[in-house]
C-alpha cells in the first residue's frame, strides 16, 4: 500500500481515512488516479497546501459513501454509475436491518477495497459481472443460525466469478474461534479476499490459455475431482511433508487451492513490500554475520520485472516484521516458510501477472 497525505495540511493518511484527524478535511479515494484527495476542506482552517492541484477531475461520492458511510471512494461525475469501481462489484450486501450487520459490512468493504487497490495497481482486469460476462461479483451473506453452524451455514468460496464471503468472518472473535478450530496459522478477511480472487483469476488468466500446461506441471492435475479431494483433506489432513511443497496445509488439498493460496501469498508479498518501499524501510541488523537478512527497499514491487529481487527483499522484511510482532506480544505476522517448490510457484504467478502488465 502506498502512502497518502492530506491535500490541506500534509499529514500522513491511512488508505481507509474519510477524515483527516489533524485538520478535519473530508477525504475521498480516486481509483482512476489512485489518490486520496480532499473533497471538502475544513471550516475555519487555513489549508497549508493549494487544493487546486487535485481539481483536474470532477467527482461525487460513491453511493455507499454518501448513504451508508461504509466506503470512501469517489465516482467521476461523467460516469453513469452511482457506485465506485469497488462497490460495483457487489451483488449482495448484508441485510442492514439486522443489528450489527452494517458494522460487519464496513469491515468487509475496507478489506475488499485493499484487494481492489492491489489488483488495479498490478494492472489486472477488474470488471463487474453485472456489465461484463467474465467479470467478478461479491455476495456478502450471513448464516441462518449461529455463525459457522451446520444449519444454514454460508460457505466462503468462488463459483464462476461469484465470490461469496460469510459476513461472520468480519467478527474478530468468531474469526479467531474458526482459526483455532481449523488449526490455521493465519486467517484474515483480506486473506479470504485474496484467496478467492485467486480462483477467479485462475479462470481468467490460466484456464484455456497457454499458461495451463506449465501451471499443471507446478501445481498438479486440476481435473481431479475437487469435492473428493477436499473430503480427503478434511478427513486425513495434509501430507506429513506438506511444508516442503506447499505454502499452507490447505494448499495441499487440490491444485486449485494450491494456486489460490500461492496467488494470495503473492499479493501479500507485493502489497507489504510496497508499504515498506514507501516508508523507505531498510533492514540491516546490528549483529555480525547477517548479510543474508539485509535489504533496502529501493524499487516499487508492483512493476518489478525480476522475481528474484522481490524474494531477496521479502525474506529480510518478513523476518523483521515477525520480530516486531513478537516484541508486541503477537504471533508472527507472516508464519509461513517459502520452500524452493513454493518459490517456483510464486515465480509462476509473478510471470502471469507480468504478462498482463506488458500488454497494457
Amino acid at each position: 500500500m502506498k502512502l497518502f497525505t492530506c491535500d490541506c495540511c500534509g499529514s500522513l493518511l491511512y488508505f481507509e481515512n474519510v477524515i483527516c484527524v489533524r485538520c478535519g478535511a473530508r477525504l475521498g479515494f480516486m481509483p482512476d488516479g489512485m489518490r486520496l484527495v480532499t473533497i471538502s476542506p475544513p471550516e475555519d482552517y487555513d489549508c497549508d497546501l493549494p487544493l487546486e492541484r487535485n481539481r483536474e477531475e470532477s467527482f461525487q461520492q460513491c453511493a455507499n459513501y454518501a448513504d451508508h458511510d461504509v466506503c470512501n471512494w469517489l465516482v467521476e461525475d461523467a460516469s453513469q454509475d452511482v457506485f465506485c469501481k469497488a462497490c460495483r462489484l457487489n451483488r449482495t450486501i448484508p441485510n442492514l436491518e439486522v443489528e450489527g450487520n452494517k458494522s460487519l459490512w464496513h469491515r468487509l468493504e475496507i478489506e475488499k477495497r485493499r484487494l481492489v487497490f492491489t489488483l488495479l495497481g498490478l494492472d489486472l482486469p477488474v470488471f463487474s459481472r453485472s456489465t461484463h460476462p467474465d467479470g467478478v461479483a461479491f455476495d456478502f451473506l450471513a448464516d441462518q443460525g449461529s455463525p459457522f453452524s451446520d444449519r444454514g451455514r454460508i460457505l466462503t468460496g468462488h463459483d464462476q466469478g461469484l465470490i461469496t464471503i460469510n459476513i461472520a468472518e468480519a467478527d474478530p472473535v468468531v474469526r479467531e474461534q474458526m482459526r483455532t478450530t481449523m488449526d490455521e496459522h493465519y486467517r484474515t478477511i483480506l486473506g479470504h479476499f485474496r484467496h478467492e480472487s485467486g480462483h477467479y483469476y485462475w479462470e481468467r488468466l490460466i484456464r484455456d490459455t497457454d499458461w495451463l500446461g506449465r501451471c499443471r506441471q507446478l501445481f498438479g492435475d486440476d481435473t481431479q475431482d475437487y469435492s473428493q479431494a477436499l473430503e480427503r483433506h478434511y478427513e486425513n489432513g495434509p501430507p506429513v511433508d506438506w511444508q516442503e511443497r506447499f505454502v499452507s496445509a490447505y494448499a495441499s488439498s487440490h491444485p486449485w487451492e494450491d494456486w489460490a493460496e500461492t496467488w494470495a501469498h503473492y499479493l501479500h508479498i507485493v502489497d507489504t513490500l510496497e508499504t515498506a518501499y514507501f516508508f523507505g524501510i531498510k533492514v540491516h541488523p546490528r549483529v555480525e554475520n547477517t548479510g543474508e537478512v539485509s535489504a533496502k527497499l529501493d524499487f516499487d514491487p508492483y512493476h518489478q520485472e525480476h522475481f528474484d529481487l522481490l524474494i531477496e527483499r521479502w525474506l529480510p522484511v518478513s523476518f523483521a516484521l515477525n520480530s516486531l510482532n513478537r516484541s508486541m506480544g503477537h504471533d508472527h505476522a507472516y508464519p509461513f516458510v517459502l520452500s524452493p517448490p513454493v518459490l517456483k510457484k510464486l515465480e509462476f504467478v509473478h510471470s502471469v501477472v507480468r504478462s498482463q502488465q506488458l500488454v497494457k
